[in-house]
């Protein structure tokens, strides 16, 4: 199974930007949406250090939602 992660954009820099999520910031590529208008603050789908998408808020919200969820679920099960 793959796994791609909600972050938010701090900081563009060609096709590189710093995003964030929960505290935790890294370098993500852009490379995978030359085509897409992309902006700071704007919220993409990370999946092993590359961008795949553009969410809006509330898909990025609704995705952390149910991710917490899971974790919480792993935890009661231990």
């Amino acid at each position: 199974m793959c796994l791609g992660i909600p972050m938010q954009i701090d900081v563009i820099d060609g096709y590189s930007a710093r995003c964030s999520a929960k505290g935790v910031s890294r370098d993500v590529s852009l490379f995978l949406l030359q085509g897409e208008d992309i902006n700071v603050g704007d919220h993409v789908m990370v999946h092993v250090g590359y961008a795949i998408q553009t969410m809006t808020e509330q898909e990025a919200r609704s995705t952390w939602e149910l991710l917490d969820e899971m974790l919480a679920a792993e935890g009661n099960d231990a």
